[in-house]
């Protein structure tokens, strides 16, 4: 038996998740332990400013990376040590993105959390920096998680679109024939948006179960707006970040939307941003939409997927896996072939011209 920790913290910087994963001989990952930790307040509100340009972000992105690191390694360490005597091979830990442009003549992207840190406390192997090998490869870098999705929800029955709801939603497409390539993208923004206008005018960090959203009307005039943004059209390969979908673009978007919209209405216009978003980029051939990520929570936008794609939805506990540990699942498995020199990356969804064995180990 085969044991990895996977880690993960996503675009809406709310908490870290972590997992050990039980590799039996079959390869077929089990969930053996989780793990979640809040994001301190204070490093929370840094992590967010270091995803908009402004000043000292080298001395505050180093002091970031050590801390993040720091807070990476004690759940891994809980973990260890609910874990009893079993040997742990690898620690993969996703770290915190900060800055993602896998366009233009440089293409880079970054991710904060020390894997020296992490590797030094637990004495693990711990492979960070995942997506790097992939933009060097001439690909976007992400979505990663489909390497996953292929291992445990590919079916023979049905063609399933696996939609992970984070701060930005992002897409896998199985084929129901599985000697067909598996694909997947970044939709847009699911809960980032969203996010940010309930702290604007709630105070609160998100719309608890859509509850605001619900009781808004929908600006068809703000809607048009939005989805005229070029992003939505543009075929995949694509990936793309808070650092796009920000508040930025979206005070663009009501500056040109002319008479001004309440509060709520915005909301409301914004769960429904999402869900067109999503459903307008499936192909015919999806069967059924399944849900993970913290989205998954939301009543109210799963009722508006189900509306506006027309599709049975459900979450990937329908499937066998709680929807709050995929990502952080996805990263532990990852890690586990990087560390056994296999490729882990998907050229069919990153757009790379190669696959790569993503990530840098860091040995204790």
């Amino acid at each position: 038996m085969t044991y990895a920790i996977g880690i993960m913290s996503g675009t809406s910087v709310d908490a870290v998740d972590a997992v050990l994963l039980e590799i039996p001989p079959d390869g077929n990952p089990e969930l053996r332990e989780t793990a979640t930790r809040d994001f301190p307040a204070e490093l929370r509100y840094t992590v967010l400013d270091l995803m908009t340009p402004g000043e000292n972000e080298i001395d505050q992105a180093c002091r970031v990376h050590v801390e993040l690191g720091e807070l990476y390694a004690e759940i891994a360490l809980d973990l260890i040590g609910r874990a009893g005597s079993v040997t742990i091979s690898v620690i993969g830990c996703h770290g915190q993105t900060v800055r993602h442009r896998p366009d233009g003549p440089h293409p880079f992207t970054l991710q904060l959390g020390s894997g020296a840190v992490i590797a030094g406390r637990t004495g693990i192997p711990t492979v960070t920096d995942f997506r790097s090998a992939d933009i060097a490869a001439g690909g976007q870098g992400a979505p990663f998680a489909p390497f996953f999705h292929r291992a445990v929800f590919s079916s023979d029955m049905s063609c399933r679109a696996i939609v992970n709801l984070g701060g930005i939603a992002n897409v896998t497409l199985l084929p129901r024939d599985r000697s067909e390539p598996v694909t997947g993208f970044d939709t847009g923004p699911a809960n980032c948006l969203m996010d940010l206008w309930t702290r604007r005018h709630l105070a609160k960090p998100f719309d608890e179960s859509g509850a605001w959203a619900a009781g808004g009307a929908l600006d068809e005039h703000l809607l048009g707006q939005m989805l005229a943004d070029p992003y939505f059209s543009r075929p995949p390969p694509k990936s793309t970040g808070r650092e796009y979908f920000s508040e930025a673009w979206l005070d663009r978007a009501l500056a040109g939307s002319g008479e001004p919209v309440s509060p709520a209405n915005v909301q409301a216009t914004l769960a429904m941003l999402t869900a067109k978003s999503i459903s307008g980029q499936l192909p015919p051939a999806v069967d059924a939409l399944y849900l993970c990520g913290g989205g998954c929570a939301n009543p109210h936008l799963r009722a508006l997927l189900g509306e506006e794609s027309g599709l049975p939805v459900d979450d990937t506990s329908a499937l066998g896996w709680p929807p709050e540990w995929i990502e952080a699942a996805a990263f532990g498995w990852m890690a586990l072939a990087t560390l056994h020199q296999s490729p882990s990356t998907l050229p069919s969804v990153t757009g790379a011209s190669r696959t790569t064995m993503a990530g840098a180990i860091h040995y204790p």
